[in-house]
């Protein structure tokens, strides 16, 4: 299956025009300029904060969403694309809860926009619930979609191949385990800490559900796996010093 396109920009939205009005109003009252220097340090100046706390922020949101209709397709991505195109990482935030929120009223048409919130602004605060809550609730309403992930595991952008490793992040049983062991594999030599750190985030979750295939898996693949990937994965289950000769052993 291919994706179509995202929209050039956000679509017309009545409820996004009500939304972002409020939004802009009542977040930046809200701000503190001495807490918005900490978060911007904590989060490696990835971008400028209002100074929000999370419970203060999404207290506000809920003042913001009071009284407001369900949105379709196009208001979520009309409010999504518009909240990422401003500065402030509390508006990508708000964004990010809304889509896990309202993402089933969404369809497979709405994995492009998803990619494009992937690729703004990118750093783990944001991909990782856009990652797990929508671009996973979007392939598991529609597994016609894993083919798209498919794609993504190979995309040179780092931030994408992280998205589609952990996208059955929250899938339990239903999770496609060849899909996510062929997964890791493809990226297991990765540079990036973020996306070997994906790799055995992703293993870990699974080994919740099923710890003796992720323990088959990385006995039988563990030499290509990183020692970060290694000891994520295994975290959880057989101390990697119960392994003979495992490579999560060296350096560690």
């Amino acid at each position: 299956m291919t994706a179509r396109p995202a929209p050039a920009g956000p679509p017309a939205s009545a409820l996004a025009d009500t939304v972002l009005e409020r939004l802009t109003t009542l977040y930046p009252a809200a701000g503190n300029p001495f807490r918005a220097q900490e978060m911007v340090a904590y989060m490696k100046g990835v971008a400028p904060f209002l100074g929000v706390r999370t419970p203060e922020r999404r207290a506000l949101s809920r003042t913001v969403l009071d009284g407001t209709s369900r949105p379709d397709e196009d208001d979520c991505a009309a409010i999504a694309l518009r909240c990422f195109a401003l500065p402030e990482r509390e508006y990508h935030y708000f964004a990010v809860d809304y889509l896990h929120r309202h993402v089933r009223r969404c369809s497979s048409g709405f994995l492009p926009v998803a990619r494009r919130l992937v690729t703004t602004v990118s750093w783990w605060d944001t991909v990782d619930h856009l990652a797990a809550h929508v671009v996973g609730g979007l392939v598991a309403a529609d597994p016609a979609l894993a083919a798209e992930m498919d794609a993504w595991i190979d995309d040179e952008d780092p931030w994408v191949a992280r998205t589609a490793l952990l996208h059955q992040l929250r899938f339990k049983g239903a999770t496609d385990a060849d899909r996510l062991f062929d997964h890791c594999l493809r990226r297991a030599g990765h540079p990036d800490f973020f996306v070997r750190k994906a790799i055995g985030w992703s293993l870990r979750e699974y080994a919740k559900t099923a710890p003796a295939e992720v323990r088959a898996f990385v006995a039988a693949h563990g030499s290509r796996l990183s020692p970060l990937s290694v000891r994520e994965a295994l975290k959880n289950l057989t101390p990697p010093t119960e392994l003979p000769n495992h490579p999560a052993r060296m350096g560690t």
